[in-house]
């Protein structure tokens, strides 16, 4: 993203806007504090309508029949494949299509009355980004559900760092097309004073580091983030 024309180097600006923003969040709520579900996956929530990507990790069991009991992970062009039937597309369909489709492959020459259960257990093609002061940052796949809380979100990277500034966690989501941001404080929400917010795929959580003297390097380190600020205004 082009940033605004300015006399100042652009990473004093970034560094500037962020001093600001964490300023402004200690000394007020006045930043959201709960963001609303974005549209496609709070269709997923509300409907089994999720449909299959690549990297999906799928159960697949057909009743009283273990040897066709198998695991398969969708590979990059959307297929699985599976003993006697060979390859199917998977991705694209939903669970109930899925199924329907297996058992339509199996009971048109292999079986009869096949009862085919499918189970996604890793919505790898739903990802959350946690990055800043946590001890291992990095992409999150939403394993067995469709949304975590915050703070399941934070126990996949593995907790936050000594240098977190409990009080700024920062959630990114896209919603109707706008990209939107909150802050939540960790501190509250381990108290069981503030709710523990849901994350979706596609969300970007930032725990910010509470050492001034660390700012620039924390916006150096998170550039891509940061830079977005401009799109919250």
């Amino acid at each position: 993203m082009a940033l605004a024309s300015s006399s100042k180097s652009p990473f004093v600006w970034l560094a500037l806007m962020c001093l600001v923003f964490l300023t402004s969040c200690s000394a007020t709520r006045g930043m959201q504090s709960s963001l609303p579900a974005p549209d496609p996956l709070g269709e997923i929530k509300e409907t089994p309508e999720y449909r299959i990507g690549a990297g999906d990790l799928i159960q697949i069991q057909v009743f009283q029949i273990e040897d066709l009991e198998r695991q398969v992970r969708v590979d990059n062009e959307g297929m699985i494949s599976l003993p006697l039937i060979g390859n199917i597309k998977a991705a694209g369909l939903t669970r109930s299509e899925l199924e329907a489709e297996i058992t339509r492959r199996y009971g048109s020459k292999f079986l009869q009355d096949p009862q085919v259960s499918v189970l996604i257990q890793e919505f790898t093609s739903q990802r959350v980004t946690v990055s800043g002061a946590v001890s291992k940052p990095g992409n999150y796949p939403l394993n067995g559900a469709t949304q975590l809380t915050l703070q399941q979100a934070l126990a996949e990277a593995q907790g936050v760092s000594d240098l977190a500034s409990r009080q700024n966690v920062v959630v990114f989501r896209q919603i109707d097309g706008q990209k939107m941001i909150a802050r939540f404080d960790l501190t509250e929400i381990e108290k069981g004073k503030d709710p523990d917010p849901e994350i979706y795929g596609g969300d970007i959580v930032v725990v910010y580091r509470s050492d001034a003297r660390l700012l620039l390097r924390t916006v150096l380190e998170l550039t891509p983030f940061v830079m977005v600020f401009r799109a919250y205004r």
